[in-house]
């Protein structure tokens, strides 16, 4: 080693400790250019191999202490030196730190572009906060001279204010020397004409012209026509006539604004149970929030009380100036001038001052009204509240002819909350009660249904009061009093007598029509007990003509000739109900109520009774129509109408996000709010069971009580007309005409079901599949499908009987169920013949045998007439013996025949009438009416 070392220095060479230390800090740590990196990447190596490489390098390169790279690797040579080996050990040096090089360079490129786009945004955060540095001191420099600005603007406002107030007192100030003037002059007269009394009198009224003010105001809550005489006639001599009518006006408005703001605070901090001095400083529309729910009405009438005070002195004030015009009416020539425009100035002023008063009065109402949540108020206190606003609004009538606009808008939106709250708790109700009974309650009778819709005949307009409904009741002749005339000295219109209260409980706030809740509940526990129904009608369903107990359906002539209603509320023909139809009655009656009391709101109630029938509607459907066999079964089961309205339905009204994430009903989502959950059948509810025809009791109470609603619903049509807005009204059409008018059409789909699983079809087809149809002589006897399918009818007309006994199956009912069963046997049969490979005529002539065969059988089995479908078998069975030119005609006359139909039908043929030829130009005939529905 010494001798390495000497021979270097020798030479003039470092060790490479040496030549490290002699380079700068960053050419020792040069890190490679991008080409040369490219080229250390590009350089072809064994991946493999270079892993052996890096992994034959020594620990101790690894390691994080400093230690001499070039004292560790001369202390590694061997004492005796082999230029060859020192050669292969330098090599493999290189090739060690080529493998390590290329490794940092593939590290290097790899974390290359995040580097850079961390880089980019560095420096996009750099600029933003410079731009973030530049906005802020613009924002300061803008608030500093706004800050100026304001500042100055605020200090003018409060001079030219201070400005006014010294102005207004100067003015007051030049009024009362200009009456002292007036006084002088009429007192040196006075002492000319040797009136000394009177002079000595107008000399104390001059020292108590401030007290003339305060008596004055007196007379804005309790008018006394001795007191406010005595007050004019002081004005009068003072001259000061017109100054006291205007006195007058501000007392009776900071009468009405002193009255309601102290009625409020007693009943605000009675509540609050303190003597907490905050409400004192409250303005009065927030003091108003502040009222509870249980003060509010007796709040709400004492505030009346108190405004009719200072309304009903405000009218005497005025009757008084009528009745002294009238004294004076004659004018003199002692008369002046200055009397007549005084006169003339009084009137005016106190016929502008009837509308300013009441709107203030209406001002300091609404602010009441809206002050409270009203949406959970009781419904009997709601309409405690109603009655007396609308007896406030016709002392607004009385008053000055005003329509109230402000009290009706203010009552209005409370209305329609309170109603929209009110009707969501229904319907919620109703999908929470689901399952819906399907038991049917006992017979209705006709006294119990006219208890349900008493209402009607007794409801009221909630603009007339009480009082004014006993005057207008005692007789037509005597003259109808205002309310001003019957409580001009005393009383008061919002303190009602108690035996009008009870009866006003009773014809109007009574729920459902009934007098108490013990009788609601008696009558109709009664639906739930069938003690008192007739034997006979615990029998099967018994024919009204007949006396029988078939379970025939009647002819259509039969039903034709019934004009009224499939239901009548008699003993004999019950109508089938279930719980939640008599719920949905009974809301509806209450919604009706409301809405007598609630005109304004009269399109907000009959919409949501729309959408009580709605959701009665969709869950029918729902639960027992929802099939997806319609569109395939080609008897247009779902009219396009009634899909319609089902579209709407699910659309506007059921919370489809809530099933499918079985999310909470109240969601956050606005449009959520009035939407509710779709409806869910009880798992009790079976409809799979054989047996029982597929639930068909369910079905058929389910189906025929939404027909019965729908009667009862368009027994109400008119009544619903008349409460309706005349802008509003094609809704209301509009809801008859596309729900409630289809609700007879659901018979179809849902009774379609039972039709389609009661009968083996698939059977009957296997059977027809073996039949032999290419024989050559007639046959006299039919086949066996025909018995096997008349078997099938027969079981089924015997299982239809079992489920009678347990509900009544009315007549459309069972006409519905037979037209099914015999629509989709006859298509059976068609579709049977249409899968026959060869036939012959004899052939044909057998399939009219069976078919004459079912026929007959079939209509003793059922008094349904014409039989359905009856020409769709018979046509397609004689088509075989038509020509060319005719086959090519049925084909495009007859498009309600399938493409397999109609081209077996075809193929069927080829060989006895019809050629190659033919077939193929029938054919093609075919496949161009197909082709329009692809």
């Amino acid at each position: 080693m010494q001798k390495i070392k000497s021979l270097m220095s020798r030479q003039g060479l470092k060790s490479p400790q040496e030549s490290m230390a002699d380079l700068s800090p960053v050419e020792s740590l040069r890190i490679p250019s991008k080409e040369e990196l490219r080229e250390l990447r590009e350089q072809p190596i064994d991946p493999q191999a270079e892993q052996e490489i890096i992994e034959s390098i020594e620990e101790v390169y690894f390691s994080t202490d400093s230690f001499d790279m070039v004292q560790h690797e001369l202390e590694k040579l061997p004492p005796e030196l082999n230029l060859q080996e020192l050669e292969e050990y330098r090599d493999k040096l290189k090739r060690q730190q080529a493998a390590v090089s290329k490794k940092v360079a593939d590290l290097i490129l790899e974390k290359q572009p995040a580097y850079v786009k961390e880089l980019e945004r560095v420096t996009a955060l750099q600029a933003n906060l410079q731009l973030a540095a530049v906005i802020c001191t613009n924002a300061r420099r803008q608030l500093s001279m706004s800050k100026e600005g304001f500042t100055e603007a605020s200090l003018g406002l409060l001079s030219n204010q201070r400005r006014r107030q010294l102005l207004t007192g100067l003015l007051k100030s030049l009024r009362t020397i200009k009456t002292l003037q007036r006084t002088d002059v009429r007192l040196s007269e006075m002492l000319e004409e040797e009136d000394y009394p009177g002079a000595i009198q107008l000399c104390l009224e001059c020292q108590k012209a401030e007290q003339l003010d305060v008596a004055l105001s007196k007379t804005c809550k309790h008018f006394d026509v001795s007191h406010y005489t005595k007050v004019q006639l002081a004005y009068t001599l003072l001259g000061k006539t017109q100054t006291a009518m205007d006195q007058l006006h501000m007392h009776f408005t900071q009468a009405i604004h002193n009255t309601v703001f102290q009625v409020v605070l007693g009943y605000v901090e009675l509540c609050a149970g303190n003597a907490d001095t905050k409400f004192q400083k409250m303005q009065y529309k927030d003091l108003c929030t502040h009222i509870t729910l249980d003060s509010y009405i007796p709040c709400l009438t004492d505030l009346c009380k108190a405004l009719w005070e200072v309304m009903v002195s405000y009218h005497r004030t005025m009757q008084w100036h009528e009745e002294h015009d009238k004294h004076e009416a004659t004018p003199t020539a002692a008369e002046s001038d200055d009397s007549v425009v005084d006169r003339s100035y009084v009137k005016k002023k106190l016929e502008h001052g009837l509308t300013r008063i009441w709107q203030d009065v209406q001002l300091k109402v609404k602010a009441y009204i809206l002050g409270t949540d009203m949406s959970n108020f009781k419904y009997d206190d709601f309409i405690v509240v109603l009655d007396v606003i609308s007896r406030l609004m016709q002392v607004g009538e009385e008053f000055c002819g005003s329509k109230s606009e402000v009290l009706q808008e203010s009552i209005k939106r409370q209305s329609v909350n309170y109603f929209k709250n009110y009707h969501r708790q229904d319907v919620f109700a109703a999908s929470r009660s689901l399952p819906w009974g399907l038991d049917p309650p006992s017979n209705l009778s006709q006294s119990q249904w006219d208890l349900e819709f008493k209402f009607m005949g007794q409801c009221r307009s909630p603009s007339v009061s009480p009082s004014r409904q006993a005057v207008s009741s005692a007789g037509p002749v005597q003259e109808e009093l205002s309310l001003f005339q019957q409580y001009h000295q005393e009383g008061n219109p919002f303190e009602m007598p108690a035996e009008n209260k009870e009866e006003e409980t009773e014809d109007v706030l009574a729920s459902n029509g009934y007098e108490s809740d013990e009788l609601e509940k008696s009558v109709y526990q009664d639906y739930d007990s069938d003690s008192d129904v007739p034997e006979e009608l615990k029998q099967d369903y018994v024919d009204e003509q007949t006396g029988d107990v078939p379970l025939k359906s009647a002819s259509r002539e039969t039903i034709r000739s019934k004009k009224k209603s499939d239901y009548n509320l008699n003993k004999t023909n019950a109508p089938i109900l279930t719980n939640t139809t008599l719920n949905v009655i009974r809301l509806v009656g209450k919604y009706m109520q409301m809405m007598n009391i609630l005109k304004p709101i009269a399109f907000d109630v009959i919409h949501c009774v729309s959408q009580l029938f709605d959701y009665y509607l969709y869950a029918v459907y729902t639960f027992f129509g929802r099939n997806d066999m319609y569109e395939s079964s080609g008897l247009g089961l779902i009219s396009s109408r009634l899909r319609t309205t089902l579209n709407r339905i699910q659309e506007s009204l059921i919370d489809m996000e809530a099933v499918a994430e079985n999310a909470p009903v109240h969601g956050a989502a606005e449009d959520r709010k009035e939407k509710v959950p779709s409806p869910h059948l009880s798992q009790l509810v079976v409809l799979t069971n054989s047996g029982t025809l597929y639930g068909l009791a369910q079905r058929v109470v389910a189906t025929e009580s939404l027909v019965f609603l729908a009667e009862q619903f368009e027994s109400l049509q008119s009544h619903l007309d008349t409460m309706m807005p005349a802008a509003k009204k094609p809704f209301l059409q509009q809801f008859y005409s596309q729900t409630v008018s289809t609700a007879s059409e659901l018979r179809k789909p849902i009774y379609w079901v039972v039709a389609a699983k009661a009968i083996d079809y698939e059977q009957m087809l296997l059977l027809m599949a073996g039949v032999k149809w290419d024989i050559r002589e007639i046959m006299s006897q039919h086949n066996v499908y025909v018995d096997v399918l008349l078997k099938e009818f027969e079981d089924f007309n015997k299982r239809l009987q079992d489920v009678s006994r347990h509900v009544r199956i009315p007549l459309p009912v069972s006409n519905v169920l037979w037209e099914h069963c015999i629509r989709l046997a006859n298509r059976t049969l068609v579709e049977g013949y249409a899968n026959v490979k060869k036939c012959s005529n004899e052939g044909r002539a057998l399939m009219q045998l069976d078919f004459q065969q079912f026929l007959m059988k079939l209509e003793k089995l059922t008094d349904l007439r014409p039989i359905p479908d009856k020409e769709f078998v018979e046509t397609y069975i004689k088509a075989y013996y038509l020509t060319e030119n005719d086959m090519e005609q049925f084909i495009k006359n007859h498009r309600e025949y399938s493409m397999k139909q109609l081209a077996n039908l075809v193929n069927v043929c080829l060989g006895s009438h019809i050629n190659k030829k033919a077939r193929q130009k029938l054919l093609a005939a075919i496949d161009d009416i197909d082709r329009p529905k692809r």
